[in-house]
């Protein structure tokens, strides 16, 4: 059973004497992680020519980081609350410099997606490890704050990846991407070897070996139907029978986790209203977020003409406006005076009106789409922290680790549920509106089989008309979940008022 909040509070440990400089070590090792994520998509040219890689080498070469990545996070998480948070950062980060170095001198494709994947290992182990380590080493009094700033890193991750990745191309072969990460890797290591206290949980409870296979078969299965589906089509067979998949074998690690008296995931957290809150908040931030970035890219590199780099920097200032109003602890400063509801509804709110501001400003130019983006950042700079706090303090601390897991699993899932509903809903409405003549499968199919100047407009504004019904459809979603998770939220907090109270009053009795 989770524990209840007077609980947690008393069993929270006193905040580290260095608490800031290792907060600074675990985000510098998590920055270079999520870098990766995003870093080898301008190095896609490159990589076609001087290793010969075909269209699905290169597929393999993105995917295979991300996806054992995600299939790994509950396992990583339970893992460290196991056998120990800070052995499992060393380990984690020594993967992910081996992983570097191989990839960094990888001479043909199979040795880059093995590296890849070796490298994502590391990335599961570090991902989770540094929120859990955040979540001990801070005090309740610090804590909002602290995991507003690792927040903040994400966002920094996800805008800096194409700009790094360009600048090094224009300077050094493509390996030098991977090679990077090495000194940052070993600089990571001495630190933490040196400054992260060990912390691990006491119980004797026998690992759950099923539990954590099941787990990474069906999350990976999921996130490759997700990350194939715009290449081969939603519908088609392999995208269908691997989403069958991972559903019938997560429904069945549900199944065995209720089981087992020793379960990795306690399914009983699911029975807490704030967890569920806070969960749903989750998703949907990143339902909101990566769904709208993924159309975002499209919109500002088929309609209104700029390169891949150049798009990458026009979305910028969704990120920066997360890191600016995180690194001054606006958000942290908001939750204790608002409460987390009010703040986590305030902030889905914003990434709502931000979402709308997009859809009825964007269309024709970037201004409207500049104030669309920094909106959706002060959301998401508010929302994020507040729910990622939530979802951990309606863990016991010594299941941080797996706390962590279930909330980078979230992120996962949410953007690639985005991408999927808003890309579905933009696709439908761009299909209805060009002639099937014309080639409607897509944009850059469209617009190729254009014959004429008034052709293209046409394709491009039924594009933009899909573009402004997606968003809308996501900035619906988003305010109705937002409002939802906050009412859950501060039901749950009523609840767990209430019965302090009768506990209080047994005791004075």
């Amino acid at each position: 059973m989770t524990a209840t909040a007077a609980e947690q509070h008393r069993f929270s440990p006193p905040s580290h004497p260095q608490r800031w400089l290792i907060l600074g070590v675990i985000c510098l090792a998590q920055l270079t992680v999520l870098l990766d994520n995003t870093v080898l998509n301008v190095a896609i040219p490159s990589l076609t020519r001087e290793l010969d890689a075909s269209t699905a080498d290169v597929q393999w070469m993105i995917s295979a980081y991300s996806l054992v990545q995600s299939g790994l996070l509950l396992t990583a998480g339970s893992s460290a609350d196991r056998y120990g948070r800070k052995k499992m950062l060393i380990a984690g980060l020594a993967l992910f410099g081996i992983g570097s170095l191989v990839a960094g001198l990888a001479q043909s494709s199979a040795q880059l997606i093995a590296a890849r994947a070796g490298m994502g290992i590391g990335g599961a182990l570090l991902l989770t490890t540094t929120l859990a380590v955040v979540v001990q080493i801070f005090d309740d009094s610090e804590r909002v704050k602290a995991i507003g700033i690792w927040s903040t890193v994400s966002s920094l991750g996800f805008a800096v990846g194409p700009l790094i990745g360009g600048v090094m191309l224009d300077h050094f072969w493509w390996g030098a991407i991977f090679l990077i990460n090495i000194p940052v890797a070993v600089i990571g290591l001495v630190a933490v070897a040196r400054l992260v206290p060990e912390f691990k949980n006491s119980s004797s409870e026998r690992p759950d070996l099923l539990g954590a296979l099941l787990s990474t078969i069906g999350m990976a299965s999921v996130v490759y139907a997700i990350i194939s589906g715009p290449e081969h089509g939603w519908a088609s067979g392999r995208v269908l029978l691997t989403a069958f998949i991972g559903v019938a074998v997560l429904a069945g690690f549900v199944l065995w986790e209720l089981h087992i008296p020793y379960p990795m995931l306690d399914m009983h957290f699911f029975r807490n209203q704030k967890f569920i809150g806070a969960v749903a908040g989750a998703i949907l931030v990143a339902f909101g977020m990566g769904g709208s970035l993924f159309l975002l890219t499209q919109q500002l590199q088929f309609v209104l003409g700029y390169g891949p780099l150049e798009a990458g920097l026009r979305t910028a200032p969704l990120a920066l406006s997360v890191v600016a109003l995180n690194l001054t602890g606006l958000g942290a400063r908001l939750v204790p005076k608002l409460g987390t509801p009010v703040t986590i509804a305030a902030g889905m709110s914003l990434l709502a009106a931000g979402l709308a501001a997009i859809a009825l400003l964007g269309g024709n130019g970037y201004g409207g789409m500049l104030l669309g983006l920094v909106v959706m950042g002060a959301g998401i700079a508010l929302a994020m922290p507040a729910m990622a706090n939530a979802i951990m303090s309606a863990i016991p601390p010594e299941k941080a680790g797996v706390g962590a897991g279930v909330n980078g699993t979230l992120a996962e899932f949410g953007n690639g549920l985005g991408v999927a509903v808003l890309g579905a809903v933009l696709h439908s409405r761009f299909a209805t509106l060009v002639p099937a003549a014309v080639g409607a499968a897509s944009l850059p199919a469209a617009l190729a089989s254009a014959t004429d100047a008034g052709e293209r407009a046409r394709i491009t504004d039924a594009f933009t008309s899909g573009l402004e019904t997606s968003q809308l459809v996501g900035a619906v979603a988003v305010l109705a979940g937002g409002l939802l998770a906050a009412a859950l939220l501060r039901r749950a907090e009523r609840a767990e008022s209430a019965g302090a109270d009768s506990a209080g009053a047994a005791t004075a009795a």
